[in-house]
């Protein structure tokens, strides 16, 4: 059986047009018909966009040729595929549910296979409703070149208000959010994208003792800030936020009432276990700032006593979230399956496991028998 692996974020919110969205980016892997990702191998896709339904009115098609890479990743953009129906232009975003339908031929070839259908959620419905007016009494919001939103409106006699700027509270923050701070000079070239493209954000980062933050809209120079207002909520132009003590820490931008705030949560990733009897295998964990890895040290595993495993980040903030591999690759996926001890039986063993957590929460791994 043909199949499409679909990785984290399926659809990525990626506007390839300042307007109206010309493309919004997707990404899979692709597997053979035994169940293994097809490395390096042309492939295939045929991509819909169907209204209303999972089996709805087909409103646009497109096909793309494309080369995975060495783990069977894909990365296309739709909209810029070949159009074999309807124009992508064309299509009403703001009016009913839109779904998309994946075919692929993983010879490369025209013999598609239905691999999938997906309703489209926020995307691009939130990129459209940025110039769009889907309801009445709905004004037309404008992003000018820092980043900041005005509001222009039309009274019932038609006369157009003045744009007035939006407020930073709330979920106008940008649907893209960036960090930085003292720790890279405050250079917005450098800047880190901030995952989630709804309200709540997350980012994983080592800051030094008195490190400032901000965020930013882009990474322009230029770009409108954000930072802390005196209520410690997230507002355009605010004070820097302050970190007080080394630490790697998960950034967690999140609804509060009116406001959107940001929780620093300075933690130390734990190691779970998938089943144990008796006595649970003992660990130990350190930080080496300088080269950006963990060291966890494993003493008394077997297959009854500790089993698979997964990392937990943050286990003491308001935002937990779980590290284990999809492919079984040495490279994190957020929520993904417990990871095998290797050579694990009925003998008690020792290992050594080495990570990185990069900003977007997923990183590499090795482990070895100590």
């Amino acid at each position: 059986m043909k199949k499409l692996y679909t990785s984290i974020g399926l659809f990525l919110a990626t506007l390839l047009s300042a307007q109206i969205p010309q493309a919004f980016s997707y990404q899979t892997i692709a597997f053979n018909a035994s169940g293994a990702p097809i490395a390096n191998g042309n492939v295939a896709l045929k991509i819909s966009i169907l209204e209303n339904s999972a089996t709805g009115t087909v409103l646009y098609t497109e096909t793309h040729n494309k080369t995975t890479n060495a783990k069977g990743l894909v990365n296309l953009n739709i909209g810029q595929g070949t159009v074999t129906t309807g124009t992508f232009g064309g299509i009403n975003w703001g009016t009913n549910t839109k779904f998309v339908k994946v075919e692929m031929d993983p010879a490369g070839g025209s013999n598609y296979t239905n691999v999938g259908v997906n309703q489209l959620m926020s995307v691009p419905y939130s990129q459209v409703s940025k110039t769009v007016v889907t309801g009445a009494g709905q004004g037309i919001t404008l992003t000018s070149p820092n980043g900041t939103a005005y509001t222009l409106n039309v009274s019932d006699s038609g006369t157009l208000s003045l744009p007035t700027a939006s407020s930073s509270t709330g979920n106008t923050l940008p649907s893209n959010l960036y960090t930085y701070g003292s720790y890279n000079s405050f250079n917005a070239s450098t800047a880190e994208l901030l995952r989630g493209n709804g309200p709540s954000k997350i980012g994983y980062k080592y800051l030094p003792a008195n490190t400032q933050v901000k965020f930013i809209a882009s990474q322009a120079n230029g770009a409108q800030t954000y930072g802390a207002n005196s209520n410690g909520g997230i507002v355009a132009n605010g004070s820097d936020f302050n970190v007080s003590s080394n630490g790697f820490y998960q950034m967690l931008l999140f609804q509060n009432g009116p406001q959107m705030q940001v929780n620093f949560t300075n933690f130390t990733p734990e190691i779970q276990f998938s089943a144990y009897s008796g006595s649970m295998p003992t660990t130990s964990t350190s930080y080496n700032s300088s080269t950006g890895k963990f060291t966890i040290n494993v003493y008394g595993v077997t297959t009854s006593n500790g089993g698979t495993f997964h990392i937990k980040l943050a286990s003491q903030g308001i935002a937990g979230e779980i590290l284990g591999d999809n492919l079984n690759d040495g490279f994190f996926d957020i929520d993904g399956p417990n990871i095998n001890f290797p050579n694990l039986n009925s003998t008690p063993k020792n290992y050594k496991i080495e990570f990185n957590i990069n900003f977007d929460g997923t990183g590499a791994y090795t482990i070895t028998q100590i």
